[in-house]
């Protein structure tokens, strides 16, 4: 079977395809490695081409009222409704996830952001302080031209969760997705063009790290916005505080899932099946760290052991298909790596293994240390620890001796103990009997290394917009001299 998902083009600047005139970049189907689409990358011209279009559209954008935005965005959200199926396909094409995720979860949480954000826009007011006989008055503003930096493990979603609440505000935004899944991005900006968007409020630049450190410090931003790893995330902080611009930074993580022994074994592995192996184990805020108190913790791998047993690897492709590939043979051999050295480290393992090519099954571990690479490490692939513990104070500790502190999880059915154990946890995301629900109404985001600044919900407005303080004086005006 022929797979072509070659687009227009490979950027998307000031409303039109454009060809980029940098090196080429090839994208891979993950599951076989075929060639799906040739891109070029961005030259510095080009970056500058895009931010110097979002600087001159932005003005009259914002000069929109919030309502007007709105319905721009959602009509956006609502063609990709329509267009739901042609979509799924795309990104299982640019991200090797299996169909059955992609047609739920990538594609239509973008769509929900939009609309979320379309009807947030027009509600979003100032204040008025008064003071005595005097007051002062507060505008929300636009910060003006927004970089958004994507990860590959969610592409589309990444890049609707950034433009939403950017473009809501009257901001412009200059995309640069991962080189590993740019496909995405321009479907959107196409997307946002039909919904009615104006030319230069969401362009596309594709490339590799340096056609983001070029977008990162180029003058006309105002705002960087990046998903990725910490040591990304390090650099681009860095070089975005060069110009003072405003940030926010979704990293990575190493979180805890705590399961109490009177906590429902089947819903405890069930979340943790889906806090470890769902998009083959890609995703940030997995709960990698299993911990098990002990008079539940054999139970627990036997019946994760035997829900494991069955797991259908396949081509993403298929419907039937339940695990993909990890995005390439690099990311591979570093998962492989992990697992490697969980086993010379002395951890046992308890299903899964190293697997071959593409495909990474999903693997568990137990009779770790907590000092073992492979509970330690970020491995962003389908690896998951197991750790046994005896008591609350103990787990609480262990669970925050780490410097990242994205997410948490804790399942129990007692609810004062749950609330007791979060209200501990160092972590911005957390979920009590459920993990890895990332709903648009909530917040999402981290602490410590894992980050700063939230996505999604009524949060992100104050990453993507700034106050102006007005001090209305209406009596006479005295100095000393």
């Amino acid at each position: 079977m022929t797979l072509n998902a070659q687009p227009k083009a490979s950027l998307f600047i000031d409303g039109a395809f454009v060809e980029g005139e940098g090196p080429e970049l090839q994208v891979l189907y993950p599951y076989d490695g075929r060639v799906i689409a040739t891109l070029r990358e961005a030259t510095p011209e080009q970056v500058a081409r895009a931010t110097e279009s979002a600087a001159r559209a932005q003005k009259a954008w914002a000069a929109l009222r919030p309502v007007e935005r709105g319905r721009v965005l959602a009509r956006a959200a609502a063609i990709i409704r329509e267009r739901g199926a042609e979509l799924a396909r795309l990104e299982t094409l640019d991200t090797g996830k299996p169909i059955q995720e992609t047609e739920v979860a990538d594609w239509p949480s973008g769509a929900d952001a939009l609309e979320y954000f379309a009807g947030l826009g027009p509600t979003l007011t100032g204040e008025t302080v008064p003071l005595g006989d005097e007051f002062v008055y507060t505008i929300r503003e636009p910060l003006g031209v927004c970089a958004g930096i994507g990860a590959w493990n969610y592409p589309s979603q990444i890049a609707c969760w950034k433009a939403a609440p950017a473009l809501i505000m009257g901001n412009a935004m200059v995309f640069k997705p991962s080189e590993e899944t740019p496909l995405g991005a321009l479907k959107l900006a196409e997307i946002l063009i039909e919904a009615g968007a104006p030319a230069g409020i969401f362009n596309v630049v594709q490339g590799r790290g340096a056609v983001g450190a070029a977008l990162v410090t180029d003058p006309r931003v105002a705002k960087v916005s990046l998903t990725g790893s910490v040591p990304t995330g390090r650099r681009v902080y860095a070089a975005a505080a060069e110009g003072m611009r405003h940030v926010t930074m979704e990293l990575g993580g190493k979180s805890p899932l705590i399961i109490f022994e009177d906590a429902s074994l089947e819903d405890a592995v069930s979340a943790a099946i889906l806090a470890n192996f769902y998009s083959s184990g890609q995703v940030c805020s997995n709960g990698t760290r299993v911990f098990v108190q002990e008079g539940l913790r054999e139970a627990f791998l036997a019946r994760l052991s035997e829900r494991l047993e069955d797991v259908r690897m396949g081509d993403p492709l298929d419907p039937e298909t339940q695990h993909g590939p990890v995005v390439n043979m690099a990311q591979a051999e570093k998962v492989r790596a992990a697992i490697a050295a969980g086993i010379s480290e002395g951890a046992r393992l308890v299903s899964g293994g190293p697997g071959e090519g593409r495909f990474v099954p999903p693997t568990v571990f137990t009779d770790a240390d907590d000092s073992m690479t492979i509970a330690r490490d970020e491995i962003f692939g389908p690896v998951m620890t197991v750790l046994g513990f005896t008591d609350e104070a103990e787990v609480i500790a262990r669970a925050n001796a780490t410097s990242f502190g994205l997410a948490a999880g804790v399942f129990t059915r007692d609810l004062a103990r749950a609330h007791r154990v979060i209200g501990q946890l160092e972590a911005g995301t957390c979920w009590i009997n459920a993990y890895n629900l990332t709903p648009v109404e909530a917040p999402f985001g981290g602490v410590k290394q894992s980050g700063v600044g939230r996505e999604n919900s009524a949060a992100a407005i104050a990453h993507y917009s700034q106050i102006k303080s007005v001090y209305v004086g209406l009596g006479s005006v005295e100095a000393p001299y």
